[in-house]
């Protein structure tokens, strides 16, 4: 566990150093007049990722914390297992993405997640898996006109364009 700490602190350090000298490409200031530029939030996340990846390094090396003391491994075989599981499914809705679109794949995985990894109610499935597509469409397509994937499933917005906009 505590190499994995490390190790895990250090990679991500990197890919924050990474995402900060690359959305420099963007202004990461204010625009008078317009706001913050395109390159603004994912510079300062990316810095407050920094920062929390060097506070794990110094809990690390002073061995304050519980995974920093730990001698237990890192991934026991029923750990493998989950985790085989859930990046299974992960790839598994990503593939559907392209055919069935987002707004499929999305509640198809939260069924899958949610009742039977997780093991909850099929109220709170039902619900999980009806509204967080609703909620997407709502602020990408309608809030941030940014228009997601849709697979075949595409005609079936066409009402709901011709309602919102």
């Amino acid at each position: 566990m505590r190499v994995a700490e490390f190790v895990m602190a250090l990679v991500m350090a990197l890919f924050s150093l990474y995402l900060m000298w690359k959305s420099t490409e963007l202004p990461i200031g204010w625009i008078p007049d317009e706001g913050p530029g395109g390159g603004a939030f994912p510079f300062w996340l990316s810095l407050g990722m920094l920062l929390c990846c060097l506070w794990m390094l110094v809990r690390w090396v002073t061995r304050t914390s519980p995974p920093s003391r730990s001698t237990e491994p890192y991934m026991t075989p029923q750990t493998l297992k989950w985790f085989l599981l859930v990046a299974g499914s992960l790839t598994v809705m990503i593939g559907l993405i392209h055919i069935i679109g987002v707004y499929g794949a999305v509640p198809l995985f939260l069924i899958f997640y949610v009742r039977f990894l997780g093991r909850h109610s099929w109220v709170i499935t039902g619900a999980l898996a009806v509204f967080t597509p609703i909620a997407a469409f709502l602020f990408f397509e309608i809030a941030l006109k940014k228009t997601l994937p849709k697979g075949f499933t595409e005609p079936l917005f066409y009402p709901l364009y011709d309602f919102f906009f």
